[in-house]
Order: structure tokens, then sequence, then C-alpha cells
């Protein structure tokens, strides 16, 4: 009976060394991932997984071989990975990480459309939700839809003027993709319709673009989208000739 004692006593002792020793190689992958030494993450992670030292953060070492592997050009392999934690750790607390790093090995590839599909179903996520709007805004700006770039970037200043995708990435707001002549700006969705419908009907490329200031919304109405400034003054030079207010914008 002791000697039966004894082996439990022993294995116990061995599982909890062997997790253990699976904890500090995992501690070597973030290190090396935090440190931006993307390659020896790999490798530690790699290794981790010959030797099929998997416990309850499997996920995690997935996750940070996926980061790893984007961060240092292999997106194919990175998007393989974050396949693996979608479909194979489906309770993760990881899984809409895993998800938005999808997009982006997407995205990297220039896939623009497929990298949308995935940051489109995370809108819903409060927290990931600053890095969706981002990423969005981008795709619009790389498939050449620049009022889906500017709509989403809107967003992303109005609702999160704090957050650091807003104040450090500049590029969110390009101000020269084409110039649009404002003619009008309406606290009413409705009242903003009318005057865009009635520009339509004379021939002109109208539309709304919807803002948000200190919690109240904004719709203006724009015509136009030209891509030099000595256009955009004609026409601007043409609305007002007919009793438009008119002002150009970027």
């Amino acid at each position: 009976m002791l000697k039966k004692i004894i082996k439990i006593i022993l294995g116990i002792c061995f599982v909890l060394s062997v997790k253990a020793g699976y904890c500090l190689d995992l501690d070597n992958v973030r290190i090396y991932y935090l440190k931006g030494d993307y390659k020896s993450a790999i490798s530690e992670g790699e290794k981790m997984l010959a030797n099929n030292r998997l416990y309850s953060q499997s996920d995690e070492l997935y996750y940070l071989l996926g980061l790893s592997y984007s961060k240092d050009g292999n997106y194919l392999r990175a998007s393989d990975i974050f396949e693996i934690i979608l479909n194979e750790f489906k309770g993760s607390s990881l899984k809409d990480d895993a998800v938005l790093g999808l997009g982006d090995t997407y995205f990297l590839r220039g896939d623009y459309k497929k990298a949308k599909q995935y940051y489109a179903g995370l809108l819903d996520n409060a927290k990931l939700k600053p890095a969706v709007y981002y990423r969005l805004s981008q795709c619009g700006f790389k498939e050449g839809d620049t009022q889906e770039g500017k709509d989403y970037a809107g967003k992303l200043k109005n609702e999160f003027p704090q957050n650091p995708e807003t104040r450090f990435n500049k590029e969110l707001y390009p101000v020269s993709d084409f110039y649009s002549v404002q003619v009008g700006s309406f606290s009413s969705p409705a009242n903003a319709g009318n005057l865009r419908d009635k520009l339509i009907s004379k021939g002109y490329d109208a539309y709304i673009q919807e803002t948000e200031a200190d919690g109240k919304k904004a719709y203006r109405v724009k015509v136009g989208r030209l891509k030099s400034r000595p256009e955009a003054i004609q026409l601007e030079a043409k609305l007002s000739s007919e009793g438009y207010p008119t002002k150009i914008t970027p």
C-alpha cells in the first residue's frame, strides 16, 4: 500500500515538474516575442510543439507563434496557426484575437476583401473595436474606397479619441485623396437627404457624410470627388452661383 502511495506521489510530482518546465518554456517564448526576437520565439515555440508539451495554455503558445510568424513575414504559416486556434480551441479566450490575427495575415498579403470579412465579424467585441475600426479604415483606403476608409476613421476618432490607434496613426486621416464641396450641414438626416436628392436631380454627384462631435451627429451634404483643387474651385464657383453656401473640403 505504501509503495502504491509513493508511486502516485512520484507521478504527481513528475506531472507538476513537466508542467513547470512547460510554463518556463512558454515564458521564454513570451520574452522573445516582447523583445522583437521573432525567430527565437518561433524556434522555441516549434520545439515545444514537437515535444508535444501541450497543456492548458496551449492556445497561448499557438497565438504567440501566429503573431511571431506574422511579424517575421511568414503569413501563410501564421494563417495556419490562427486557424488551429479557431478549430481546436473553440472555447479559448483568445479566439477573437486569433480572428483579428487571421484577418491581418490576409491584409498583409493584399487580400483586403477577405481581411474585411474577418474584421467585420469582430465589431461587437468592445475590447477589439478600436483595432477593428482602424483595420477596416485601412482596407477601405487600400481598396480605393476612400469614403469607407474615412467613415471608419471617423468612427474611431469619435468613439475612441484617446485610443493609441487614433492618437498615433496619422495615416488614418489622409487629406488629399479627393476634394469635394460642402453645401450644407444638418442635424436632421431627412433634411440632408432632401438637399442631396435635389442636387442629384440636377446632375451633381452629391452624397451625405455622417459625422459626430461632442456626442452630436451632423449630416454634411457634399458634392464631387475631385482629384485636384483647381477642379474643386471650379465646382465651388458653379454651386455658389446657384445660391448654395459652399466650402471646399479634402
